[in-house]
């Protein structure tokens, strides 16, 4: 069937709704049919074929550009076959890591829209995508350089542009391509494919190991959670509740509950209404509090672990969206009050580390709301499900919604990390509730547009309003009366036109422009006397555009005081330079802009009187041609271009210029009269305008550019070449003529309806400029006057017949080049030779018709080369001319890329997401339509012209900046055009060959430069193609025999050093085949260097070294040079990975092993089923017959939570002897064994790994360790003899560098020998015993993180059965005190290492650990304490309250501190504990002594334990409170001793703990116990612990009202406490437990508190009054303090605004200013942080006091004068 039969039935998926707007689209529709089915037809039979390179990889990109040019132009069936495709060929088994990139880049882009395809349509297996992402991101062998993946990652803000989405092709990190694909795919993963999820990665949910992080992360990535509610019992129902108890029941934020928490986030957005959520909203908001990681409190500490582990801000939002809404909206009551407690966070004066995280939630917290209205009520029907209708969002909840973020985006707005995060929060809360969002921020624009000392106010509001301004300007049943704000608004933005303040300036022309864009300047005023259906409102608008005329003027008068104040005499000295500045350039860009969209909106009236007035201004002016000048043509350009027919400046222009460039003197002179030039520049603007247009002056543009082109004058001819530039553009281009905001103008009698109006994509009316005949001929006539000529002058030139000047030549090729400039589009293409056998395919590939290009711009070039190299001005010309040769169709890359970003920046402030459905301003589309446009033609370029020969010759030139600009072109070449590399790298090559005698040094480094490449560019000396590799690889090391090779000079070695280092960062796995070859070892150093480094990178885990290979790295390892041995050891770790043998693996059935099956339901960790795991010292294996007997579990996590679906365990050995024999071996591994097997290789190699490398630096390296451990894994204990004496005297040496090799290859030891034999084992722990015995006694300060290193990788992924004889050596009393307290501190660190490494699995070792540990705990030494406090951490970690989890065998918490209380019972009965022990002082043995000491090791231990265990045992540690309370000091000194300050700091950390309902009775008891205490300083820590508790866990005690009915009595009892610290504590902590809305300040408690602060005082009686009066008056003083405190509280808890019950409070306080102290100094305290804190916004605040409030007050809060 024929390509046009097919599209007369053909509904395509999602087109590109633009195309359809071109004035070409009937064209498009058949380029597109015939693109697709060329791709269907040549990626298919690539895939057959089996050739993935070039043919797979070539159409899958012709794919990827068909999407951008046309979208998804094609049938459900074909989109469905392009997902299935992709899909098989991503999952492919070792495929080049490249390739399954690319593959995977497009396959997501193709699943993009989800809508389009549903589960039914499409289903995807999720086990062969989880295979491929366990292979790359769990890789086994990339650690040892056995394979390479792509690892850029491209930053975020360059993806707006098609070509950087193009250029993720090539360069991302290869694991954020593989999340991302899977995020895509998992939505079309099978029904059943949850469950079997849930069976693979249960069984790694092990609390206590690493892989946890990786079972929640996965979980996180595949499970879906999109589903029919039908669906649902097979989805998210199956592990919901199991891991929302696990959520719920664990604390401190280990570094897996990220995962889980993005989890429920997408779970909520998923199916809002489906989950029940309310139970869990207090703990959820609790934690987003606690995860913001606020300072609280006095100590303001912050855990270490809540900083690193902090949850994700972006799922976070979409959390809490999910959950708003709903039956009484329990949600939005919580998030208001999380607002209230950050909102003075937001306050400008506050700053910190935790800021941006508050603006992201901030900014992102209002488009989630947006796009979930979106969702619920504008978006397109889907098979997607809907959310259920009682769980929508209403308008009321949109209110409350507002009203809970209002406040803190007003605070944002003057953040002093600017204002943009806050602008985009109040733009998308306009467009919920116009009605709340708009008013407070137009007050504010209003106030600012006043005040002229504030400037960043008035910055920060405008752009505030910039993003408001569509919501304010629409037609709006929320907010009518916006409307009438427009003109007010703009007029009070006039001043800000102000050339003093550059950002001031920027903005107000982006205000003005935003809003003219909107609304037509159009005078309505009659409008209401002709319409009798006008609203009032609508009237009022009506009057009020008639003074549209009037900004217009006005504006325009500012722009002309601008321009006169910018002109250069005014701007520079006389020395400085006549170029334009970066930010005149910025100014003249927003001024051309501003005036353009102001014109284009005006009616006909107002562009009359505008453009007289800017007529008037230009033609009574002559500018200079630098700054202002440039100003003002722009300004008469942007007149011409609304309506080019009215305007005057042609004729009187060219008259002007006639009359003057005829003149004969003039054609040589150099400097020209300024009248000339600046009327040439005036023209050359205003020919950017319509092509039809120019037609009627076609006679004299012709004369006056035949004339002005060849001026002598360089300003003169510059501007002449813009003007032939612009004319001919105006031509030939196709582009759109008019960008008003309504398509039919303004001639409808009421445009105020069209204010704020969206362009309908269906009805765009766009009027485009199309070439006409008449057009194109005048563009051939222009060309053949002024382009021909100047051809063959430059031939003449070349040929010698009529040589020119340098400044002659340069005017010419600038001709030229603007010729080409401005009629690229009509010009053909270039044709010439082609390049052949460029690249051989079974298939076609399309358009590579790379040709080598004309023979005369080579000739051109080479001219100037040979006679004038130094001519560079020439050489930077020809350089662009031939790059617009290759790459310029009527646009080039960067301006596109640019317009662009400037387009999605203006449609993300502009866009109405809530309604969606591209409801963009009808200039917004039409700007796209034009966008679609150039996409054509940058993309569909039919072939290629390179200048190969020509280019290469400049980027060798000698000029360093010519070589530069050419290498840059030389680079894009390569990246545009495929397999362009292969023609252009083999003449690279030839300028590096040692060959190459004639070259000159800075051939050889431009060539070096040209394999560099640009740093974004596609680079030579890595492409992904093995024929290249095998080219240039060999090459970049031979070129170092080259003659014109030399060290000497640092910019080649560094240059060499670059291409080396690039290579190994952007290589991955390619090649097959490398060999070594010996022709090169009288290499310079560096290129030795060289080819070691590139030989490693070509290791590979699908295909052994070749044996030469393997010798070359096997004598390496004793080479002289440092950085070659340690390529050598790298590659020897991946070889011997590579020739490791097989072993067997085995089937077993845990039940069959313990004979007992696991309970039904869950049950996790110890159990009777899981016991035969356990180290059990009476039945090791100490005997060939018990080894045998067991079977081991190497994986520490298999069996905890619960057992894989099949359990596979290495096979028993079944040879008696497991060596590997001299025969069976292959040539590699002989290579190695010989090598090794020979003493005097051993010895140096020992020598050299004993050698320090950095001093100071150095630490255990994994590199060592993995090439013994390969060693002894895969030959045995062959090399032990060998190697042991060494070991031995390294051992006894206690230097460092010693000691650390000694560890690396005593852990590769241990480690390699997994699968020995018994016998093997037995006898190696004989020796290594004694070994490590002698080692640890030799253990020294920079040693001992060495040795905890090498038995924690021993011991790593160890069954503990298979290393008792290590673990029983570890035990051997390791605090014997022999070697002094820095051993017993390290041996206790190397037994740490080991045992956490086995966690849960030596339970009984544990249990004899702390046995032995329990009578030492009253250590003296502060290390040991310390160690001693992080071992118990890790003992009692297994004791965890984890859901289902059953006790633990191992150590209980609450036994341990049972018997710690008892030991610890002298000091609980003491009312006050002094630390009177000394670290020198150690006979002491009474009973307090003893328990002080203990104390300070409980304490260590409490300290090591917060944040890092996964439960907190809170009834245990509230046993321990009152003894902290009792020591913990006041103040912060760091004079306390160490026991004080380290109760402080377990307090600080204790209060932060995560609290759970049942615990509350529990602690506010022991609270209130402790506030009764007689130590005031007791009391006093009360009430910081208070602090923090609370609002660490607002929610959670939010949600038990009786307990903050406790809380709020403890508070008000020590208000009344009789010591004034405690009442100022007391004070503080109302005033901020107010603030967050703990309890409310209602109008009992402002009773209550004013009837204290009444309370009167007894007058004095003089001296004689006794004691009991005394303390009867001190009694009322303190009752009448604690009322003036709590009202000072309430002062103090709005700290940025002012409620209606504050005035009347400040009144009542200044009352007390006269009250003795300490109350009179209460007094003014607050009244001065009064002052401060309402500073900034007094004029906004005194509205509310009234007048006699405002005298009291000023006479309060000025200070009174000196002199008074």
């Amino acid at each position: 069937m024929t390509v046009d039969g097919d599209m007369a039935a053909f509904v395509p998926q999602k087109e590109i709704v633009y195309n359809g707007l071109l004035p070409y689209s009937d064209r498009l529709d058949q380029e597109a049919a015939e693109l697709l089915a060329e791709i269907k037809a040549n990626l298919s039979r690539a895939v057959l074929l089996r050739e993935l390179w070039p043919g797979v990889t070539f159409w899958c990109r012709k794919l990827f550009s068909f999407l951008k040019l046309y979208g998804r132009r094609f049938s459900k069936e074909d989109h469905i076959l392009f997902i299935k495709l992709l899909y098989e060929l991503v999952v492919m088994p070792n495929l080049e890591p490249h390739m399954m990139q690319s593959f995977a880049r497009l396959l997501i882009h193709l699943l993009k829209k989800k809508e389009l395809l549903s589960r039914d349509d499409l289903q995807l297996s999720w086990r062969p995508l989880y295979n491929l992402y366990e292979r790359v991101v769990y890789s086994k062998t990339e650690h040892l350089g056995l394979i390479w993946f792509p690892k850029y990652i491209v930053k975020a803000e360059v993806l707006h542009t098609l070509t950087h989405l193009l250029f993720l092709l090539v360069c991302s990190s290869v694991d954020h391509t593989l999340k991302a694909l899977i995020k895509s795919c998992r939505l079309y993963f099978p029904a059943s494919s949850t469950r079997e999820m849930l069976d693979e990665w249960r069984p790694l949910l092990c609390v206590f190991d690493v892989v946890m992080q990786k079972a929640v992360s996965n979980m996180e990535l595949f499970l879906p959670t999109i589903m029919p509610p039908q669906e649902h019992s097979q989805g998210f129902q199956l592990w919901f509740d199991e891991l929302m108890n696990l959520w719920m029941s664990v604390q401190n934020q280990p570094s897996w509950e990220g995962h889980l928490v993005n989890l429920f986030a997408r779970l909520a957005n998923d199916n809002i209404g489906y989950v029940d959520w309310t139970p869990y909203i207090p703990t959820i908001f609790t934690r987003i509090l606690r995860s913001l990681n606020l300072p609280v409190g006095v100590s303001q500490m912050v855990a270490p672990r809540y900083l690193t582990n902090s949850y994700d801000i972006g799922h976070l939002v979409l959390w809490i969206t999910a959950l708003l809404g709903g039956p009484g909206n329990p949600a939005q009551k919580e998030l208001t009050c999380l607002f209230n407690s950050i909102a003075s966070f937001y306050h400008p004066s506050n700053h910190g580390r935790w800021q941006s995280r508050l603006m992201r939630l901030l900014q992102r917290l209002p488009a989630s709301v947006v796009c979930r209205v979106h969702r619920e009520r504008h978006a397109a029907p889907s098979w997607i499900p809907l959310v259920p209708e009682c769980q929508r969002l209403t308008d009321a909840d949109l209110q409350e919604f507002t009203r809970s973020l209002i406040g803190a985006a007003l605070l944002a707005m003057f953040s002093k990390t600017g204002s943009t995060d806050a602008a985009y929060a109040l733009q998308n809360l306009a467009l919920l509730t116009p009605e709340l969002a708009i008013p407070p921020v137009l007050e504010k624009t209003y106030a600012a547009m006043e005040t002229l000392t504030e400037p960043h106010t008035l910055t920060a509001t405008l752009s505030c309003m910039i993003g408001m301004a569509r919501s304010l300007v629409s037609p709006n049943n929320h907010y009518p009366e916006g409307r009438a704000h427009v003109l007010p608004l703009l007029m009070g933005s006039l001043p800000g036109v102000d050339t003093n303040d550059f950002s001031k300036c920027m903005i107000t022309f982006q205000f003005i422009a935003t809003f003219t864009t909107l609304v037509p300047l159009v005078d309505c005023s009659s409008a209401p006397s002709q319409h009798s259906d006008l609203t009032e409102t609508e009237k009022d608008l009506c009057f009020a555009s008639a003074e549209f005329e009037d900004f217009v003027l006005q504006f325009l008068d500012r722009c002309f005081v601008l321009i006169d104040s910018s002109t250069l005499e005014q701007t520079r000295d006389e020395t400085e330079t006549d170029t334009q500045t970066h930010l005149e350039s910025l100014v003249e860009l927003g001024l051309s802009s501003t005036v353009s969209t102001i014109l284009t909106q005006c009616s006909m009236e107002i562009y009359k009187v505008a453009l007289q007035k800017v007529y008037n201004f230009a033609t009574s002016n002559i500018f200079e041609t630098c700054v202002s000048g440039r100003m003002v043509a722009d300004m008469c350009r942007a007149t011409a271009k609304v309506c080019m027919s009215r305007c005057w400046y042609l004729p009187y222009i060219t008259q002007i210029l006639y009359m003057c460039a005829c003149v004969d003197e003039l054609q040589s002179e150099d400097d020209l009269d300024k009248e000339l030039l600046w009327n040439l520049q005036l023209l050359s603007e205003v020919t950017r305008v319509d092509g039809e247009q120019l037609l009627k002056y076609q006679g004299d543009l012709e004369r006056i550019l035949c004339v002005c082109v060849r001026l002598r004058c360089k300003r003169a001819y510059t501007l002449a070449c813009s003007l032939l530039e612009h004319t001919l553009r105006s031509l030939s281009l196709i582009y759109p003529t008019e960008y008003r905001s309504t398509s039919g103008g303004f001639d409808t009698d009421l445009p105020i309806r069209d204010w704020g109006r969206a362009g309908d994509v269906a009805a765009l009316a766009v009027c485009w400029h199309v070439p006409s005949m008449e057009e194109e001929n005048f563009v051939f006539q222009l060309l053949s006057r002024l382009l021909h000529p100047e051809l063959e002058r430059i031939k003449d030139h070349i040929s010698g017949d009529q040589p020119m000047s340098r400044e002659e030549l340069l005017q010419s090729l600038a001709i030229v080049q603007h010729c080409l400039l401005g009629a690229g589009s009509m010009l053909p293409p270039l044709d010439g030779p082609h390049v052949s056998d460029l690249v051989s395919s079974m298939v076609n590939l399309g358009e590579i018709k790379l040709h080598i290009g004309v023979d005369y711009s080579k000739r051109k070039t080479n001219h100037i080369l040979e006679h004038s190299e130094d001519d560079t001005k020439s050489l930077f010309v020809i350089i662009k001319i031939i790059s617009d040769l290759m790459f310029f169709r009527g646009t080039h890359k960067k301006e596109f890329d640019s317009r662009w970003k400037s387009f999605t920046l203006v449609k993300k402030s502009m866009e109405n997401r809530l309604h969606g459905k591209k409801q963009h301003i009808r200039a917004l589309l039409i700007d796209r339509v034009l966008l679609q446009h150039e996409v054509e033609s940058i993309y569909v370029c039919t072939s290629a012209c390179l200048y190969m020969c020509v280019r290469l010759c400049l980027c060798t030139c000698v000029s360093l900046q010519v070589r530069s600009r050419a290498q840059n072109v030389l680079t894009t070449a390569l990246g545009t055009y495929s397999f362009s590399y292969r023609d252009i790298i083999p003449r690279v090559l030839q300028l590096l060959s040692p060959q190459h005698a004639t070259g000159k040094q800075l051939q050889f480094k431009g060539a070096l430069y040209c394999l560099l490449s640009v740093h974004s560019g596609a680079c030579p000396a890595i492409m992904r193609d093995w024929d290249c590799v095998g080219e240039v690889w060999p090459a970049l090391v031979r070129c170092g025999l080259s003659p014109s090779m030399t060290l000497e000079k640092p910019s080649i070695g560094q240059l060499l050093d670059d291409i080396t280092d690039r290579i190994h960062r952007q290589h991955d796995t390619i090649g097959i085949y490398f060999a070594v070859s010996e022709r090169y070892r009288d290499l310079p150093w560096k290129f030795e260097h060289m080819a070691a480094d590139l030989l490693s990178l070509l290791l590979r885990e699908d295909h052994p070294l070749p044996p030469d290979a393997v010798l070359y790295f096997t004598q390496s390892l004793i080479h002289d040079s440092i950085s070659i041995r340690k390529v050598a050891i790298s590659a020897m770790a991946g070889i011997l990975k590579q020739l490791k043998r097989p072993r067997q693996k085995v089937a077993v059935k845990p039940s069959e092993i313990s004979g007992i099956e696991d309970p039904e339901g869950m049950c996790v960790g110890d159990r009777a089923g899981n016991q035969w795991l356990q180290y059990v010292s009476n039945s090791l294996p100490v005997s060939q017959e018990q080894w045998d007997s067991q079977q081991y579990v190497e994986k520490t996590h298999w069996g905890y939570y619960s057992w894989p679906r099949e359990m596979m365990i290495y096979a028993a050995s079944e040879k008696p002897t497991d060596d590997l024999l001299y025969e069976e071996m292959s040539e590699g591994e002989k290579i190695i064994f010989e090598y090794f097997s020979d003493p005097e290789f051993i010895d140096q190699l020992v020598a050299f790994l004993s050698l320090e490398d950095r001093k100071g630096k150095d630490s255990f390296n994994p590199q060592h360790f993995c090439l013994f451990k390969g060693l002894f894994r895969n030959y045995g204990d062959v090399f032990l003899p060998l190697l042991w004496p060494h070991l031995v005297q390294l051992a006894s040496d206690p230097h460092e560098s010693s000691q650390r090799c000694v560890c690396e290859i005593t852990a590769g030891l241990i480690r390699g020998s997994k699968l020995w034999s018994f016998n093997k084992v037995d006898r190696l722990w004989q020796l290594l015993c004694p070994l490590i015995r002698t080692a640890l006694t030799n253990i020294t300060v920079e040693t001992y993180t060495d040795w905890g290193t090498c038995i924690a990788t021993a011991c790593e992924g160890r069954d503990p059965r298979k290393l008792h004889w290590l673990f029983e050596l570890l035990m051997e009393s390791p605090l014997s005190g022999e070697g002094g307290s820095f051993r017993d501190a390290s041996l206790l660190y190397v037994l740490q290492g080991g045992l956490v490494q086995q966690q849960w699995r030596v339970s009984e070792l544990l249990h004899r650990l702390l046995a032995y540990l329990e009578p030492k705990l009253t250590q003296v030494y502060k290390n040991v304490r310390e160690r001693i406090g992080s071992v118990l951490t890790y003992i009692f970690m297994i004791d965890v309250a984890l859901p289902h989890t059953q006790p633990t065998s191992s150590p209980h918490v609450a036994e341990f501190v049972t018997r710690v209380l008892e030991r610890l019972r002298p000091l609980t009965s003491k009312p006050e504990i002094h630390n009177h022990v000394h670290e020198e002082n150690t006979q002491e043995t009474d009973e307090c002594t003893q328990a002080v000491k203990l104390l300070k090791t409980v304490l260590k231990w409490l300290m090591a334990s917060a944040g890092r265990t996964f439960t907190t045992p809170v009834q245990q540690q509230l046993q321990l409170l009152p003894l902290l309370f009792k020591i913990a000091p006041v103040e912060i000194d760091e004079s306390y001793d160490e026991m004080k300050q380290d109760a402080r700091t377990c307090l600080s950390l204790m209060s932060q703990g995560l609290l759970y309902p049942e615990h509350i009775p529990l602690i506010l008891a022991a609270l209130e116990e402790m506030a009764g205490s007689r130590l005031w300083h007791a009391r006093f820590s009360v009430l910081t612990y208070l602090q923090i508790m609370v609002f660490y866990n607002l929610f959670t005690l939010l949600s038990v009202p009786a307990e903050v009915l406790r809380l709020r009595k403890l508070v008000m009892q020590l208000l009344l406490d009789e010591q004034l610290e405690v009442r100022d504590m007391a004070g503080t902590t109302l005033s901020g437990l107010l603030q967050c809305q703990f309890f409310p300040l209602d109008s009992s408690l402002q009773t209550w508190l004013q009837t204290l602060s009444q309370t009167r005082l007894p007058k004095a009686r003089g001296e004689l009054a006794s004691t009991g009066e005394h303390i009867h008056t001190f009694m009322y003083l303190v009752r009448r303090h604690a009322g003036v405190l709590g009202l000072s509280a309430c002062i103090l808890s709005s700290p940025y605004d002012v409620p209606d019950w504050m005035p009347q409070i400040l009144m009542d306080l200044s009352d007390h200013l006269n009250d003795p102290q300490p109350i009179e100094m209460t007094v003014k305290k607050t009244l001065s942080e009064f002052r401060r804190t309402h500073h900034d916004n007094w004029q906004e605040h005194r509205q509310c006091f009234t007048d006699d409030q405002l005298l009291v007050l000023t006479d309060l809060l000025v200070s009174p004068c000196y002199y008074a």
